[in-house]
């Protein structure tokens, strides 16, 4: 009986998609969510002011996107950032749910990644296991990102959950999905209801590294999360690499990020967390000069990421996307709400 009301209570799904000056990856990442046997409810692209054809792609479209154009480009982090106050400031009307009471769900993706026709469906069907035997909503499922030949991007893969697992560990009927503590914006399912609660959304300064991370294990500390292999898409990136490979110029956001994270987002981790945190980033940060081809390079990302790091702090929200003050009022309504109703 719990399965069959389960299966029946709607779920509202809203996909948003960063795009950047990528219009042949847009196309294929439109295709693919037209394309799903459980189609979004509402599809929503922030173009971060390419100067390709991505903007025509998305206006012309068969799925008929919602397009917001940003004024300069503000990376992954403040386009989801947008993309998220944009999703949680009107819901479509879905037929089958009249009284609005829909369970919703914000599906994040860059434009490089390609959902198989199934991704969302199985991601629901996680949601609703999970749902079942944890009595909640879980408040962020990803799914198994594999590279153009059919690898695992282990850059996108999570660990297992180490501490204080919350409900169940693994949904057996969701192929072994397992409960984490943090996920990547690469096919991130978040309930929009956890968003609302935390009154917060991904931090827009961070540009391009550790913006999914800081986000997830906020969302994370006190609630569930799972990694459905089940849920599959195609993460087109130029080269196989994981989270060990060498970054290059980017390190420098590695290192002030990791930095910021540290000194000012130190609540969403537990003390035991915390430490691990820092010393997996010292260990991450080793083998990195270990590996890397260029350590002059690196030495120099290393210096203006620890004066940034401890000698700045992040700009806010509406500081970084105030060239779209439709964004900004989004974004100050989540970030200034009080969440309602009870249950995640």
């Amino acid at each position: 009986m719990t399965a069959l009301i389960l299966r029946r209570m709607n779920l509202n799904v809203t996909a948003v998609v960063v795009s950047y000056n990528r219009a042949g990856l847009l196309r294929e990442c439109l295709d693919g969510l037209a394309g799903q046997t459980r189609r979004p409810n509402r599809v929503i692209v922030i173009d971060n002011a390419s100067t390709d054809d991505a903007v025509e792609v998305a206006r012309h479209h068969p799925l008929q996107p919602e397009v917001t154009v940003l004024k300069r480009n503000v990376g992954g982090a403040g386009g989801f950032c947008a993309g998220i106050a944009q999703a949680l400031d009107a819901s479509p009307q879905d037929p089958s749910d009249p009284s609005g009471q829909a369970t919703r769900y914000i599906w994040l993706m860059d434009d490089d990644t390609i959902p198989t026709p199934m991704a969302l469906e199985a991601l629901l069907a996680a949601a609703r296991e999970a749902r079942a035997l944890n009595g909640v909503w879980p408040a962020t499922l990803g799914s198994r990102a594999l590279w153009i030949d059919g690898r695992e991007h282990l850059m996108n893969k999570p660990r297992p959950r180490a501490w204080r697992a919350l409900g169940a560990r693994e949904l057996r009927q969701s192929d072994g999905a397992f409960q984490i503590r943090s996920l990547s914006f690469v096919s991130c399912l978040i309930n929009a209801r956890m968003i609302e609660s935390a009154r917060a959304l991904p931090c827009a300064a961070y540009f391009l590294w550790n913006d999914d991370y800081e986000y997830t294990t906020k969302l994370l500390k006190d609630a569930t999360g799972y990694y459905v292999p089940a849920s599959r898409v195609v993460h087109k990136t130029k080269i196989f690499g994981s989270s060990d490979a060498d970054p290059g110029a980017r390190f420098f956001f590695e290192v002030r990020n990791k930095l910021w994270i540290a000194r000012f987002s130190r609540r969403n981790f537990s003390g035991i967390e915390y430490a691990e945190l820092v010393l997996k980033s010292l260990r991450r940060w080793a083998l990195t000069f270990w590996r890397s081809t260029n350590r002059p390079l690196l030495v120099d990302c290393l210096k203006r990421g620890l004066q940034e790091g401890v000698n700045e702090q992040p700009a806010s929200n509406a500081a970084i996307l105030g060239g779209n003050p439709d964004i900004v009022a989004k974004i100050e309504a989540v970030e200034s709400r009080a969440a309602g109703g009870s249950e995640v």
